[in-house]
């Protein structure tokens, strides 16, 4: 299939959205004292009894690499804590700690609130074409990513 003579415009629309959108969604969580790898971290461990590396790695937008320095920051605020795996010894647990839950419960509603003035301007229907065209090109993208994970080559 040929690349459309557009796609380089629409790649760097992408990118520059993605990083608008950041930059936007930094100005709330440095107000509270945080980074967004960080938020991300509280976000996502939030309602929940706490999660492995591994998986909390998986479902944050935070390297491997770069996920034990944000735990340990997030650690020395009294906002995390790691505790031994009951089911492996080998592994740890990330979980909130009191002040961490506390500091979702208020923040995350707050985040969401500051988030969705973005989209004030838009219809349900537009929500819903954004979703649809976002998943379609996420599933492209992973479905890109696994073939050449399995063809042995170079996957970024």
């Amino acid at each position: 299939m040929d690349t459309p003579t557009t796609f380089p415009t629409v790649l760097r629309e992408l990118l520059r959205t993605h990083q608008a959108f950041l930059a936007y969604a930094a100005r709330h969580v440095h107000k509270l004292d945080l980074t967004l790898p960080q938020f991300d971290i509280i976000i996502t461990l939030g309602n929940t009894p706490g999660m492995p590396y591994k998986i909390l790695g998986e479902k944050t937008l935070i390297t491997k690499g770069t996920l034990t320095g944000v735990i340990s920051r997030l650690e020395d605020k009294g906002l995390v804590q790691r505790v031994a795996s009951e089911t492996d010894g080998r592994s740890q647990i990330i979980r909130l700690t009191e002040a961490g839950n506390a500091l979702f419960e208020r923040t995350f509603p707050e985040h969401l609130l500051f988030i969705g003035q973005l989209f004030t301007d838009y219809s349900p229907e537009d929500i819903d074409a954004l979703e649809a065209a976002l998943k379609r090109l996420h599933q492209a993208a992973t479905s890109a990513r696994n073939k050449a994970g399995a063809n042995g080559q170079e996957t970024a």
